[in-house]
């Protein structure tokens, strides 16, 4: 039992000699990993030392070269035009057209003829470079500054158009239930249209002249208001009346103080003819001329043979003398007769038809129409 101690105890020592000696280079770290012996003697069980693997190494990817491409965008503003008022001029680039600067600029306005006028062009040519006023009628001349004297010619051309043609449509309107014929409304004055406005202007009591009505004037707008014509101011009497105005070279008829019926154009005495002036004149005698179809032949003024039907004078109505009013092939708007009243031979069968009048008569009680003449024709 000796020997088995000291066997024992030799091969305790030889076992911590060997440890002793593989971690000779270590031997704390050795000691560390001996268990403590318990209060018996007995060694405590070694737990086994794990030891972690090295980390891998860690490849940083070498940083992505990028390149930044910096781009400068370089605006080139057009200096504004030297001219007066930039927003107002246009200057012409090749390839300009008028037609195209004016539908550019999308107001009705401005047009061919309006850029035109306003820049005192000849024709609708242009050329790059050149200056263009396009605001137009604005009393200014835009690339220079100055004012203008006139307003532009198409500009008032335009206006004119409208407002006569306005006029025209507002005549027929008052004047054709009376039987004064039609005129065409096409927007230009002419005769036709001034002795309307002439007609016009005695039945509203205004000044009496052949003059164009002045597009917005205080007397157009008289007129467009108007929805009926009136009988003329110190006209009407009491019974039939005829009245002839010689300014207007127009003839109203009537009953009383409150029925206009016919306005109707005529021509009467011109030059050293003059219809002569009356106020209220009985009417004395009528000539239906029956036996050569109402056209009486006069005897101090006869027509050529050649004459329709070989009369000058149809149905002759007599009020003072040898001066009537008759129909006639031929009405101008100035005076062109040799001192009677001529009016259209359908106008004439109506006069005559209002008069009840069917055969011949020199009876100032059976006509029962008093005439008035007043006025004077001016020439222009």
């Amino acid at each position: 039992m000796r020997v088995l101690r000291i066997a024992s105890v030799v091969g305790a020592s030889l076992f911590a000699g060997a440890c002793t000696e593989v971690i000779a280079t270590g031997a704390q770290d050795a000691r560390d990993d001996v268990a403590p012996t318990g209060s018996s003697g007995t060694p405590s069980t070694i737990a086994p030392t794990t030891i972690a693997p090295p980390p891998e190494p860690t490849t940083t990817p070498p940083a992505s070269s990028s390149t930044t491409i910096t781009t400068t965008t370089t605006t080139t503003t057009e200096p504004p035009l030297a001219v007066y008022d930039p927003a107002c001029v246009v200057q012409v680039q090749p390839g300009d057209s008028l037609g195209g600067i004016a539908t550019e600029r999308a107001d009705e306005i401005v047009t061919i003829t309006a850029i035109q006028a306003e820049n005192a062009l000849v024709d609708d040519l242009v050329v790059p470079d050149q200056l263009l006023d396009v605001c137009i009628d604005n009393g200014l001349d835009d690339i220079t500054g100055e004012q203008r004297l006139e307003r532009n010619a198409a500009v008032v051309a335009a206006e004119t158009f409208l407002s006569v043609a306005n006029q025209q449509t507002k005549l027929n309107e008052l004047l054709s239930p009376y039987g004064f014929p039609e005129m065409p409304v096409d927007g230009e004055s002419g005769p036709v249209t001034r002795r309307g406005l002439c007609a016009a202007r005695l039945a509203l009591g205004l000044p009496v002249n052949r003059s164009d009505m002045e597009p917005g004037s205080v007397e157009e707008q008289l007129l467009l208001d108007s929805t009926t014509l009136p009988i003329p101011p110190n006209v009407a009497t009491d019974g039939r009346w005829i009245f002839i105005d010689l300014t207007c070279q127009v003839m109203l008829t009537g009953e009383g103080f409150d029925r206009l019926v016919h306005v109707f154009p005529t021509s009467t005495g011109e030059a050293g003819y003059e219809t002569r002036l009356q106020e209220r004149t009985r009417a004395f005698r009528f000539n239906p001329a029956l036996n050569n179809g109402g056209w009486h032949e006069s005897s101090i003024y006869p027509v050529a043979d050649d004459n329709p039907l070989n009369g000058n004078m149809y149905k002759p109505l007599y009020f003072d003398r040898g001066q009537a009013i008759h129909g006639a092939n031929n009405v101008p708007t100035s005076p062109q007769s040799k001192g009677c009243a001529r009016l259209r031979p359908s106008h004439q069968d109506a006069l005559v038809g209002w008069l009840g009048l069917d055969g011949p008569t020199s009876s100032r009680d059976r006509i029962n129409a008093t005439v008035t003449v007043r006025g004077a024709y001016e020439l222009g």
